[in-house]
């Protein structure tokens, strides 16, 4: 694959499969299919609750959250609605998406701030020496009524220390931050036998009651403007110098000459 084409993926699927390849970070992804009536049926029965997304989007645009309780509901941005059947449910569903391809994702009960759910942003990137980096971590909260956390979504950045002190306290909340930190770097490594070509990874990772990290998604053009959202610009400044040493943000005119 050329440099070019390697910089970004576009289809969950694809990068989905890439995780899947590696047996030590195959245990992290949820649990993912294909959307059609016979698989959305099958992941409800299993997992009761299923986020369904389309195969190429960002920003958590189309992102929907499919539950099986007493009835069938599903949540698309702030609107919600319910059915006594299954068939309802996928009938209306259809009629909700877009003309494209999904994948329906295990659901997984995040954990909460302020009891708004938020996931993590951790940042891999290329170094001077060449050598994966962990460069940032930041907390993602969703919108009250929003089931995404994404910042261009009406999710709230914040530190992520900050949402893990209802959890984890003192040494045993760095050390679980430096495990987080690993596996983005593991799985940048992984991703750098698969696709030599990257230099940057966003890897957004949830975490569960138990405190087990699921990676949620892959970004290889990650955004590094969400870490200017925290007052303290230290690791802001950090992956911004990595991003601009990896040619990002390079103006017209550096490119000229």
């Amino acid at each position: 694959m050329s440099m070019n084409r390697a910089r970004t993926i576009g289809s969950k699927w694809v990068k989905t499969k890439v995780l899947l390849l590696n047996k030590e970070l195959r245990k992290f992804v949820p649990d993912t299919k294909i959307y059609n009536q016979t698989n959305l049926l099958a992941m409800l029965n299993k997992h009761k609750m299923v986020y369904v997304k389309p195969t190429n989007g960002s920003a958590g645009h189309g992102v929907i959250r499919v539950e099986k309780r007493d009835k069938y509901s599903f949540q698309s941005g702030q609107t919600a609605r319910s059915f006594p059947t299954f068939l309802g449910l996928y009938t209306a569903l259809n009629k909700s998406k877009l003309n494209r391809t999904y994948l329906i994702q295990q659901g997984i009960h995040l954990l909460t701030h302020q009891n708004r759910i938020f996931d993590i942003r951790i940042m891999v990137q290329k170094n001077a020496k060449r050598a994966w980096e962990t460069t940032g971590y930041i907390g993602r909260v969703a919108h009250p009524r929003k089931i995404v956390t994404n910042f261009h979504n009406s999710g709230k950045p914040l530190p992520l220390e900050i949402l893990l002190s209802s959890y984890l306290k003192n040494e045993k909340k760095k050390d679980y931050i430096k495990s987080l930190q690993h596996l983005g770097y593991q799985i940048a490594a992984h991703y750098q036998k698969v696709y030599p070509g990257f230099k940057e990874i966003g890897i957004d990772i949830g975490i569960d009651k138990n405190l087990k990290p699921w990676v949620l998604e892959v970004n290889t053009a990650p955004d590094p403007f969400i870490f200017n959202q925290l007052k303290d610009k230290r690791m802001f400044f950090k992956v911004l110098r990595f991003a601009r040493g990896n040619g990002r943000f390079i103006s017209a005119k550096r490119k000229q000459g």
